[in-house]
This record gives C-alpha cells, structure tokens and sequence, in this order.
C-alpha cells in the first residue's frame, strides 16, 4: 500500500513538472534524448581531461573534426548531396573522402607536416598550444549543438577563437570574413543576372550526360579549396607539424567521420541547402559549386589568414536567391520578401555563432574583450 502511494505521488510530481514546461521543448528533449545524452557524456569527458594536454589536445581534435565537417558539410557538399540524392552513399564517400586524402596529404608533405596550407601561421596562431582550459576543449560541443538545430553557424569564428593569442588575430579573421560575405553576395547576384538568359536556356529539359561527371569534378574542386581554408579549425588543437602517426589518426578520423556524414545524407544540417531554390537539378549545384570555388581560391591566394567560410557561402547562396527574386520570381525563383526571409534567417544563425564564439574567446582571454571593443565602436 506504502509502494502504491509511493509510485502515485512520483506520478503526480512528474506530471506539474512537465507542465511546468512547454509541450513543444518536451517533444524536442523526448527527440533529442540520445544526442543530449552524448553530449552529456563529451561534456564531462572535457572536464575530466582538459588539465592532461596530451590527451586533451586528441579529445579537441575528435570534437572538432566531426563537428566542422558535419556543419560546414552544406558548404562544400550539401549541393553535391542535394543533386546526387539517387547515387549510393558510399560512392558519393569514396569521391569526397579520396580528395581528402590527397589534399591533406599534399600540404603535409610540401610544408613540413602542416596539413592547413599555413593557415595556421599568421599571428595569432602560430603557437600550438601546451595547455587548455575548459572551454577550449569543449568548445566543437557548442557547434554540434547549433549543427542540431540546424544552425549555419561559423566553425572558424567558434573554433579558432577559442586559441588566438592576440585579440588582432581574432580582427583578421573577422575582417577576412565579412568581406567575404559581401564579396560572395555581389558576385552572386551579378553571375545569375548577367547570365540569365544563358543559364535558362542551359537548365531546359533534362540535363545532358556530361553535366554529372562535371559536377562531381566541379564539387571534388571547391572541396579541396574548401579544405585548405577550414583544415585549420580542425587542426589548431594538434601541433603544427604532424609526424607521421599523427598525421595517420588526422586523416583516417576524418575520413571515417565523413563516412557517418554521407551515410546520414548530411543529417539536419542539410535543410539549409533544400531549402533553397532548385538546388537539387545537378547543372544548378553545379553552377553554384564553381563560383563558389572561385571566390573560395581568390581569398586562399590573397592571404594565410583563416576565414569563416560559412560566411561566404550564405553571401553566395542570399546573393543568388535575390538575383533569382528579380530576373524570375514566377519561375524557379521565390518572391523577394520570401527570399529576404531566408537570408534574414541565416545571417542571424551566423551572427548566434559568432557572438557564442566571442563569448568563449573573451571567457578564455579576458583582454580580447577591449580590442574587439576598439574594432565595433572605434
């Protein structure tokens, strides 16, 4: 009797705490129970091995790589996954895999153990770190969780934040990054107007044999340029020349990580992409693939700094939405306002990444915190 009474007030504690929440969060949590329990589990994993560098510098490293490649995965590859959605995962893993293999393979050999094509080596990042704090180690945690909620958030602001040394190498990145953005939406909206005309003409009817293989070349491309920006947010946790066995568990860690990515078809993250106007047609993904690749490859030239280039391709994908808005918004384009919408709505996730990432940057060094307030408000 004692038992039943029991069992009959935990019933009834647990029903006012769960009115004490909104239904829609408690659909979420019962969702989402098994990621937040992982992430649970990596949180403490953080705290109990940030102290120990040697061991806390490959716990980063794991971190990060999963949650950079699977949310900067609808940069490189999600117009790749989109328009190939009929192919077999593993096909579309060995294409992508294979060229991340080579690319990294390429930079380590030709500089010295540095797989980040020197991105690494401008000032404020230069030094590999011998010591970490919390947030540090912890830092790709935040970024699988904004990945989950479908967040196009910057890895490189979230990520290398966390470890610059001066509050300038945080300014560079950030003035390399939105100058991207604007750069990536002006070039977007003058390619789709300027060749309008051209591309309706070339999007006619069913597309031509020749435009898969080009698209796989074309994506296999803006791949390996991506990969010689974003390499270092992954490994700015590592030193910065990899011997060989590290440089072994860098490579086939990531690898097996893009394996689960392409085997979950993107995983949420992806709507970003689908979302958008006719990107599943292969010459269209194809199209955004090669600029996208070009404006990539002009900053690669321009400087070693890293940059978000999370923020050039929202630029790319906002400018092409509006230049599709006017020359055609009855056709495969949307209404101006719909596509203001989406735009709108993207720069606001990257803008939640970046004020997460300043946070974490100011929580580790406090004096960043009085640079960053020179460059806003001088």
């Amino acid at each position: 009797m004692g038992n039943k009474k029991r069992k009959d007030s935990s019933g009834k504690m647990l029903t006012y705490l769960e009115s004490l929440i909104p239904t829609g969060l408690i659909e979420v949590i019962r969702e989402e129970r098994r990621f937040l329990m992982l992430i649970g589990i990596f949180f403490f994993i953080a705290g109990a091995f940030y102290e120990t560098p040697q061991v806390a510098m490959w716990i980063g490293f794991f971190f990060a790589a999963y949650s950079a490649i699977a949310n900067d995965s609808i940069q490189t590859i999600g117009t790749f996954l989109a328009s190939n959605a009929d192919k077999k995962w593993w096909m579309l893993w060995l294409w992508i895999g294979g060229i991340f293999v080579i690319t990294v393979s390429y930079s380590w050999v030709v500089n010295s153990g540095d797989v980040t094509y020197e991105r690494l080596t401008s000032r404020g990042f230069e030094q590999a770190p011998t010591s970490f704090k919390f947030l540090q180690v912890a830092a790709p945690l935040f970024l699988l969780i904004l990945t989950r909620l479908r967040m196009p958030v910057s890895t490189t602001f979230l990520l290398l934040s966390a470890f610059a040394t001066t509050p300038e190498g945080i300014v560079d990145v950030l003035n390399k990054s939105l100058s991207g953005y604007f750069i990536a939406f002006i070039v977007a909206i003058v390619v789709w107007i300027g060749l309008n005309k051209l591309l309706q003409k070339l999007f006619t009817g069913e597309p031509g044999s020749f435009w898969r293989p080009l698209q796989w070349i074309v994506s296999g491309l803006l791949w390996a340029v991506w990969l010689m920006q974003d390499a270092a947010n992954i490994a700015v946790y590592l030193p910065r020349s990899l011997g060989i066995s590290a440089f072994l568990v860098f490579t086939g860690f990531i690898f097996l990580g893009l394996g689960i990515l392409f085997y979950l078809r993107g995983d949420k993250i992806q709507q970003i992409v689908t979302e958008k106007s006719y990107v599943t047609d292969v010459r269209s993904a194809t199209v955004i693939d090669g600029v996208y690749a070009i404006v990539l490859y002009y900053f690669k030239v321009v400087s070693v700094v890293p940059m978000s280039t999370t923020w050039v391709f929202i630029g790319l994908l906002g400018g092409r939405e509006i230049a599709m808005s006017i020359t055609d918004s009855k056709g495969k384009g949307r209404a101006m306002s719909h596509s203001l919408r989406l735009i709108g709505k993207d720069v606001s996730y990257a803008l939640i990444g970046l004020i997460i990432s300043i946070i974490i940057a100011v929580a580790i060094n406090p004096i960043i915190w009085d640079e960053l307030m020179n460059y806003f408000f001088s």
